[in-house]
């Protein structure tokens, strides 16, 4: 198995849950109160493994976009 297809997990759950809220991933960058890119956003969806920083940022900009309280389980299956 080569690096890349470990890095590569699929399409996650978060992509699923802004899809049903109407989301996309500029109103999750604008609703942060940290730093986070449309990058990391579109990283996220697409199945890049990130960082546990990364993935609590986009958590609670999640959070804070659709006034629910999510847990990293519910976002990602890595």
């Amino acid at each position: 198995m080569t690096q890349q297809q470990e890095r590569n997990l699929g399409e996650q759950p978060i992509a699923g849950i802004l899809a049903a809220h109407q989301l996309k991933p500029h109103e999750l960058v604008i609703a942060s109160t940290e730093q986070i890119t449309h990058k990391m956003v579109s990283r996220a969806c697409k199945g890049r493994r990130l960082t546990p920083n990364v993935q609590g940022k986009i958590l609670q900009a999640l959070n804070a976009a659709t006034g629910k309280s999510f847990n990293l389980s519910d976002l990602f299956n890595y």
